[in-house]
């Protein structure tokens, strides 16, 4: 969820705002990219990705923890600035899906040249949204130069800092991606860093200082995995949460984006709890032609698409009755809302007062319930929207890992 887009927007606007996005570069003299057209009433068709089978699941799990290496296999740490900063590799590992069982997640595993491995810290980086389908996978677009967020594995890896970064579960050839599912992505982002530290070619500690950071879509897994992070994980030497445009409350998100110019995020969170959760079944809800609707859009949609082809869009469109009705889909909603657990590390939280995407309301909710629990929560806020935050918020977020590394005083301001 990575724009700042105003309610009335055009979806020319859209298209080329999410040009500048994905060309990673937020300044007046990007080149917007135009958006292609999508019939999405038509079968979907084949996507735009070549098969990876590095991507493909074993037919039967290996034995082993959560955070074990099954594969791994050099890569390129983005485009050439960042080969020149690090070194890569792409790897799969076992990790735990919402409803608890073994399954297997990829990512990237990215080390500074010129720092002894053995000693650099880890920052296990959650990426914000890319899309369901297999063509946008993060380690798929960090291989190939065009990840978004690759100014701010950049300067972590100036600072010293080795970078692990998720690509969160499902993302294969004919994808499965349970987006935005906190108990799907906390695992996922915990397990990324054990994954990071087991890779024997990375060189890195077995038991490094560790701290989370991400933003949108990231700023909720990392949120999820501090959560969860005393009783998944123990061992991790967790030092501080950073996490900011924090989607906390799934069903207030939701009705914000309903009519709005980036309704597509709901259709990939909608697609995204179907698939994570067996019973909720989806496809009873869907209209006849909404069910060849959202298998083009697992099939294809990355951010792009998702800013501009749904623009203007409601539930009702697609669903009837709307799944929000429905006493399984509102628990599942319910599980998956963040402020419930406390936090046992320092958190920076952050968001923008005006943004239109992730609604500010429940990001300060959260912030007081995180609060009310007795954390150490250092709440920032900016007068700005989702995107411009990206950037605003980018120093305060490495400022917070370096005091955290550094030793520096807690700032609380609950």
């Amino acid at each position: 969820m990575y724009l700042f887009l105003k309610t009335r927007m055009a979806r020319a606007t859209a298209a080329s705002l999410a040009g500048l996005m994905l060309a990673g570069s937020f300044g007046p003299a990007a080149t917007a990219v135009a958006a292609p057209v999508i019939d999405r009433n038509q079968p979907a068709p084949t996507p735009n990705a070549d098969p990876d089978p590095f991507y493909t699941p074993p037919a039967v799990l290996p034995a082993g923890d959560p955070g074990d290496i099954i594969r791994a296999r050099p890569a390129k740490a983005g485009p050439p600035t960042a080969r020149a900063l690090a070194n890569a590799w792409q790897v799969m590992y076992l990790s735990t899906n919402a409803v608890g069982e073994r399954n297997t997640v990829t990512g990237t595993v990215l080390v500074p040249k010129g720092v002894n491995p053995a000693n650099a810290p880890v920052v296990s980086f959650a990426p914000g949204t890319t899309g369901p389908a297999f063509r946008c996978t993060v380690s798929r677009f960090i291989n190939s130069g065009s990840f978004y967020e690759q100014a701010a594995v950049n300067e972590m890896l100036k600072a010293g800092y080795a970078v692990a970064v998720t690509d969160y579960d499902g993302y294969y050839e004919n994808p499965e991606t349970s987006y935005i599912v906190g108990a799907a992505m906390g695992p996922a982002v915990l397990d990324m860093a054990r994954a990071a530290s087991r890779l024997p070619e990375a060189g890195l500690s077995a038991t490094p200082r560790v701290l989370l950071r991400g933003y949108s879509q990231g700023g909720a897994a990392v949120m999820w995995a501090g959560q969860l992070e005393p009783t998944y994980a123990p061992e991790l030497n967790l030092l501080g949460v950073a996490g900011g445009g924090v989607p906390s409350n799934l069903a207030s998100v939701a009705l914000g984006l309903e009519g709005k110019a980036a309704f597509g995020f709901e259709i990939a969170a909608v697609i995204g709890l179907d698939n994570a959760y067996d019973e909720l079944d989806l496809e009873n809800y869907l209209f006849p032609e909404a069910k060849t609707v959202f298998a083009n859009s697992e099939a294809n949609d990355c951010t792009i698409e998702l800013l501009t082809g749904y623009e203007g869009k409601l539930s009702e469109d697609y669903t009837e009755p709307s799944p929000f009705g429905d006493a399984k889909w509102l628990a599942r909603v319910g599980q998956n809302t963040l402020g419930k657990t406390p936090i046992n590390a320092p958190v920076l939280q952050y968001h923008a007062t005006n943004d239109q995407i992730v609604p500010f309301g429940q990001a300060r909710s959260l912030r007081n319930n995180y609060c009310a629990l007795g954390m150490q929560v250092d709440w920032k806020l900016f007068d700005t929207g989702h995107i411009t935050t990206v950037a605003r918020g980018n120093a305060d977020a490495m400022k917070f890992i370096g005091d955290r590394l550094s030793g520096a005083p807690v700032t609380s301001n609950c």
